[in-house]
């Protein structure tokens, strides 16, 4: 049974968007990294192969960035993924001192049913929720993620 949406005490908590975002992003993630478990993969692993599925490779810090993860935390878990043969990295195109990471056929296969799992997972989640228009929402929440310009001291004192 699903508990109810609403507040139901005089907690800050409890209608702060903050914590309704973390609480709610951690509840609907559980749900699908326990599918995670089942394959074996583990959580930053699926991050870092979701985040390059599609792309031509990506540098570490944007990798960590995109993975929620400290740069030193990423290095350590790529040290892993390339002992493992499933991702290369790679000097970059334009900057030789920038290193791109790349996803190898052995990640490539590994991800494929994950991506459709997740997907799948989206999509149930999704329709739990048939009042909200989909698009909308990750307009919103891709919106939340861009930082905001920042602001100069003096305009804050004005």
């Amino acid at each position: 049974m699903m508990e109810s949406a609403a507040p139901n005490s005089d907690r800050f908590v409890d209608d702060y968007l903050l914590y309704l975002l973390a609480r709610g992003s951690h509840a609907i993630s559980s749900e699908f990294h326990a599918k995670l478990r089942k394959e074996g993969v583990s959580v930053p692993v699926w991050r870092v192969l979701a985040t390059l599925s599609g792309s031509p490779g990506e540098t570490v810090t944007g990798l960590a960035e995109a993975c929620l993860l400290q740069q030193p935390t990423m290095t350590k878990l790529l040290d892993r993924m390339v002992r493992d043969g499933i991702v290369k990295r790679m000097p970059d195109q334009r900057d030789r001192r920038v290193v791109r990471i790349q996803m190898l056929p052995r990640g490539e296969h590994m991800v494929k049913d994950l991506l459709v799992a997740a997907k799948a997972h989206e999509a149930e989640v999704l329709a739990r929720f048939p009042a909200i228009d989909q698009a909308q929402l990750k307009q919103l929440l891709r919106a939340m993620m861009v930082k905001p310009p920042k602001v100069r001291r003096s305009a804050l004192a004005a």
